[in-house]
């Protein structure tokens, strides 16, 4: 039994598949459903005559190939299969989990997996997938959150503990929320790791992952899970202390107090983690630590407050049942929200500061994103004048986003605002970067018919 969750099928007797090694295989079907399938990747070493250790990726848009790319060069170097669901996407938790149990169960029944060494890794939506799956399962060695941490209602708990490799670009939206969480892990008992990287919400870069899989494998020393290699413990320790030393040196004391500390939990077994469990405390004792851990939380209160202020015309429209029967007040309020939105990202663009420019760029894309949720959420109900409203706000927090602009010309023509679908179109066809995908796209439109 792989996962209490996910029971694996028996493994396979006669020879496996015939799975070209080193190379990225896009689709897998699995055998039992030919509905659900993996991105794969074998390392070139590979064989079955001993275990590997395996992760399983799970993107927001089930997009299989290029999420397991960013881990290709990590899992070749460390030695790790890995998985990559072509169905898992944001929404409904029964079909995620099915697409988890499809891709574990298969790669089990197929390949030389290591039980005792499965992985789970994430990104945004995903990151929460991955979180819940190891809660559920029991079976994680390690998981890795990028852009994301733990499903809502779901916090860290000490009942169930594994490694966390958290991962998020400062310029993320849930750039507070990853820096949070290091604190409930800490007090949940969790070991874990934070990297903080330069970009916004995306994927780690594949530097990322090949550190996240590294210190995967020292936590695997360290816990018996693989034999002790002490030359690459060491390594990777020097690796780290060089960084820390970087940030402290360049005034970064913050950071360098969260590098220390992570550095004195993983390699407390060395003659070195004395020295980092000391620079650590001494950091903490220090005023400019206190100063910087002040600023920041500051910056996390005032990204919230920006995006609290920008929705609450249109939320208190909306809370008000006599103002939910009104148009025209409804209408006010989200112009109200939309001239909110573009005061912002007029500072944002006009910020000299780097720090205060990155915590109106979080902003900002914190109202992008909740905005295309609430669309989507008010799309399904059919309330296409509120979808409208809420692509709208999406559009003006971020105007390249060209498709934005489809949704807002599909929900505005279904609300019957044929201007304003009209309008949007028109954005749609100048921002698009594939003027023949456009065109495409907009003939298979079936409430676009009288605009084409």
């Amino acid at each position: 039994m792989a996962c209490a969750a996910f029971p694996a099928l028996p493994r396979q007797n006669t020879a496996p598949d015939v799975v070209p090694l080193g190379s990225v295989l896009p689709h897998v079907a699995t055998a039992v459903n030919s509905e659900q399938s993996y991105a794969l990747y074998l390392p070139r070493h590979y064989s079955r005559d001993h275990l590997w250790p395996i992760l399983y990726i799970f993107d927001p848009m089930a997009r299989g190939e290029p999420a397991l790319q960013q881990f290709q060069h990590a899992a070749e170097a460390q030695g790790f299969i890995v998985a990559a669901s072509n169905n898992s996407r944001n929404g409904a938790w029964a079909p995620q989990a099915q697409a988890a149990e499809a891709m574990l169960n298969d790669t089990q029944s197929r390949f030389a997996v290591d039980l005792r060494r499965i992985y789970f890794a994430g990104f945004s939506g995903g990151a929460r997938v991955s979180a819940r799956l190891a809660q559920l399962c029991k079976c994680a060695a390690g998981v890795i959150l990028s852009g994301a941490g733990f499903p809502d209602g779901s916090p860290p708990s000490a009942d169930s503990t594994f490694p966390v490799f958290s991962a998020v670009g400062n310029g993320d939206f849930n750039y507070p929320e990853i820096l949070r969480l290091e604190e409930a892990l800490q007090k949940a008992s969790f070991p874990h790791w934070l990297r903080i990287f330069q970009g916004p919400h995306q994927w780690a870069p594949p530097e990322v992952m090949d550190e996240a899989l590294a210190w995967f494998r020292v936590r695997s020393m360290n816990t018996g899970r693989e034999p002790r290699n002490d030359a690459f413990v060491a390594g990777q320790f020097v690796v780290a202390k060089d960084r820390a030393a970087r940030y402290e040196s360049s005034g970064d004391l913050l950071f360098a107090l969260r590098e220390y500390r992570q550095l004195a939990a993983t390699f407390a077994s060395l003659a070195g983690g004395t020295e980092v469990q000391t620079k650590a405390d001494a950091l903490e004792k220090g005023k400019a630590v206190r100063d910087a851990a002040k600023h920041e939380r500051n910056d996390f209160e005032e990204q919230d407050r920006l995006a609290q202020e920008v929705f609450r015309p249109l939320a208190n429209a909306r809370r008000d049942d006599a103002n939910r029967a009104d148009p025209a007040i409804r209408a006010e309020a989200a112009t109200q929200t939309l001239d909110l939105i573009r005061a912002l990202r007029s500072r944002a663009q006009g910020e000299k500061k780097p720090e205060r420019a990155l915590v109106l760029q979080r902003a900002l894309a914190g109202i992008f994103v909740s905005s295309i949720e609430s669309g989507e959420t008010a799309f399904e109900k059919k309330d296409y004048a509120a979808a409208a409203q809420d692509y709208a706000c999406a559009a003006e927090a971020n105007p390249q986003a060209d498709r934005m602009y489809r949704e807002l010309a599909v929900a505005r023509a279904l609300s019957g605002d044929r201007k304003g679908a009209l309008k949007a179109l028109t954005a749609a066809r100048d921002n698009a970067k594939d003027k023949n995908e456009f065109q495409e796209w907009l003939r298979q439109q079936p409430s676009l018919p009288s605009l084409q």
